[in-house]
């Protein structure tokens, strides 16, 4: 049980490191008037967890050598769509969701 903890942990600081990238990269780019004008920030966000997740994930495999297995990259994909939904709406909105799937 402990060994589930610290995977739970984990994967909650991943995601706050990356939600936190992903929101200075956003914020960076906003500063450009003319990105900013042409591009929506949702989408920059959700392009750049896109981008930067499967890209850390790999590289922290690579550190730590680990072999890189499909789960692991397809897991990157969905731990890419939490990332984005932390940095465009914030820990409000992922607690929220917390609740309401411990509930049930």
């Amino acid at each position: 049980m402990t060994n589930f903890t610290a995977d739970v942990s984990q994967i909650i600081v991943f995601i706050g490191v990356m939600a936190f990238i992903v929101s200075v990269i956003t914020e960076a780019l906003k500063k450009w008037t003319w990105f900013d004008r042409k591009v929506p920030t949702a989408l920059t966000v959700i392009l750049l967890s896109l981008i930067l997740c499967p890209v850390c994930l790999l590289g922290l495999a690579t550190y730590y050598g680990v072999a890189i297995e499909w789960f692991m990259v397809f897991a990157s994909f969905i731990a890419a769509f939490i990332v984005a939904l932390v940095s465009m709406d914030g820990w409000e909105r992922v607690t929220e969701l917390a609740e309401k799937l411990i509930r049930k």
